[in-house]
């Protein structure tokens, strides 16, 4: 087993999940099998109960494992299927080293951070790593670690001593350390600074981790004088400096990485072989270079309640870029704060923001809590469905249309869920009976679930490609009011799709109109640069006029 682990310095934010990204694509078209693992060295179990402000998006894998977004770059990269297991916490390490105390297994003994917490975390990577990631039941030939957050944080060094440790547990011509920092540019010429990769790589070598390979983060691609500078001083070879700077679009990093020659640095001391012929990174630069040609746009209208954080919504984000480029258009996303269009308070933005709206060629409602901008988002649902203009609506979404429906097709006065108004007379929308209303981590509907269509022909389930059911992943407390689901199909809105047990609806479409889809469920989670989630594809197929 082969492993590289790609740590970071200076400051956080800087790309390690993509970088990590990125050397997976170069490893697995070298014919490598590959898996990945995202360390966190935070003390929450995981990210269910984190907010997108703070953290952003939470992924959610098949197991319903809730984790860091990075794991979603791993995903749409790699195109792997990880678990929970594949993202490390502080808060799950630390928990079955004490359960393990608690059941005495280490007969007597004082439990430390070093040997106890350290070796935990080196057995659970080692067994990670001999998990099938890719659906073929083999065991990975590689395995690329991510460490998060900065090299010199408190709550990173249990980590770096663990993987200080680990090189010599699996051998050190086993393991391969990518450290990413920053080259700044300062003063009046622009000149690149070295100092703050100088003190990162002193840091980390001082824990006793040796840097292989040092990419470097810079507006400009690094001038020959800073590679050779890093270099003197940061203890590699001037060839081991690699450049990372700004590309045309992000697809390009691999490429970039590439032409730097990382792949032939990684198996010169990783001790494996790179074929003369790499067809998958081939394709990966045709579509890269694809992106780049592209320039007839489509507008897609976003309305939602973290828009001035993309993060938030980046698996959404991904899923607009992968269908566009299937569609062959150039993808801008108009982000609409759902509260500026709110019809009840308006804000100095409502103008601005219904004329984004009116002006978009397709409308995306995207999942969330809470009850602020809700009636925003009732009143972009609405204006969909009457004026014909393609919408898509996922979790909430779905949820939010069904509300709208309920009140202006139904006559349902003050229709709600019960999430925002627990004592509306109408619940469209109520709390799943099953899910527990006093523990928030870990209690929703999470992961991957079978829904089975019930109509024999509609859009959605042509998109799906006439599948008898698909296989999705939830992450939600509340679900269309059953008891409504009659008048409601009877009226147009009809649940194509429902769970096996058919009465949890999860897919819906607008009977007579271009496109007005809604799933429970999170389609996004599951697409992939090559392979656009299909309710999303459906959206813009719609929005640009091509047949569904």
């Amino acid at each position: 087993m082969k492993y590289v682990v790609v740590t970071g310095g200076v400051l956080s934010g800087l790309g390690k999940g993509i970088t990590a990204s990125s050397i997976g694509v170069l490893l697995k078209s070298a014919g490598l099998r590959l898996t990945s693992v995202k360390i966190d060295p935070y003390l929450n179990s995981d990210a269910g109960t984190m907010s997108p402000f703070e953290h952003g998006e939470v992924f959610v894998l098949d197991d319903g494992g809730e984790v860091d977004l990075d794991l979603g770059n791993y995903e749409r990269f790699l195109d792997v299927a990880l678990t929970r297991e594949n993202n490390i916490t502080t808060g799950k390490v630390y928990a079955n080293v004490i359960e393990k105390e608690r059941r005495g297994d280490y007969l007597g003994k004082t439990v430390q951070v070093v040997p106890h917490i350290t070796n935990e975390i080196q057995e659970w990577i080692e067994r990670v790593a001999h998990v099938s990631a890719d659906g073929s039941g083999e065991v990975p030939d590689a395995c690329v670690i991510e460490l998060g957050g900065t090299v010199g944080d408190i709550e990173s060094a249990p980590f770096i001593e663990a993987l200080r440790q680990f090189q010599f547990r699996v051998g050190q011509e086993n393991v391969c350390f990518v450290h990413v920092s920053l080259v700044p540019v300062m003063g009046p010429v622009g000149e690149q600074k070295t100092k703050p990769t100088q003190h990162t790589v002193k840091e980390l070598r001082g824990l006793g981790i040796i840097p292989d390979i040092l990419v470097c983060r810079s507006e400009n691609p690094l001038e020959d004088e800073t590679r050779a500078k890093l270099a003197a001083f940061c203890h590699v070879g001037k060839d081991a400096v690699v450049s990372a700077h700004d590309v045309s679009n992000l697809y390009q990093i691999p490429i970039s990485l590439h032409e730097q020659s990382v792949l032939r640095k990684v198996s010169q001391h990783l001790g494996f072989e790179v074929p003369d012929s790499m067809p998958l990174l081939d394709d990966w630069k045709a579509m890269a270079d694809k992106v780049d040609r592209l320039e007839e746009e489509v507008n897609i209208a976003m309305v939602g309640k973290y828009t001035g954080l993309s993060d938030s919504y980046l698996s959404v984000i991904k899923a607009l870029q992968h269908s566009a480029l299937a569609v062959d258009r150039k993808l801008s996303i108009d982000w609409i704060e759902s509260t500026d269009l709110d019809p009840t308070e308006k804000t100095d933005k409502h103008d601005e923001a219904w004329n984004l709206l009116r002006g978009a060629d397709g409308i995306l409602v995207p999942g969330g809590f809470g009850i602020r901008g809700v009636e925003g988002k009732i009143a972009a649902a609405n204006y969909a469905r009457t004026n014909n203009v393609p919408y898509l609506g996922v979790c909430l979404g779905l949820q939010i249309a069904t509300i709208e429906f309920c009140r202006n097709v139904l006559g349902l006065e003050n229709a709600n869920s019960t999430e925002f108004d627990e004592n509306t007379p109408n619940p469209a929308v109520v709390f799943m009976p099953e899910i527990s209303k006093t523990h928030m981590g870990g209690t929703m509907r999470l992961g991957t679930k079978p829904t089975p269509f019930l109509v024999d022909d509609c859009k959605i389930r042509r998109l799906y490609g006439g599948a008898e059911h698909v296989d999705e992943r939830h992450r939600h407390r509340y679900e269309v009011n059953p008891e409504l689901i009659e008048v409601i199909e009877a009226a147009g809105l009809v649940y194509v799709g429902k769970d096996e047990t058919g009465q949890r609806c999860e897919i819906m479409e607008l009977e007579g109109h271009p496109y007005f889809v809604g799933t429970q469920y999170h389609p996004e989670f599951k697409s992939r640069p090559n392979r656009p989630s299909p309710p999303f594809l459906g959206l813009l197929k719609a929005a640009v006029g091509q047949e569904i």
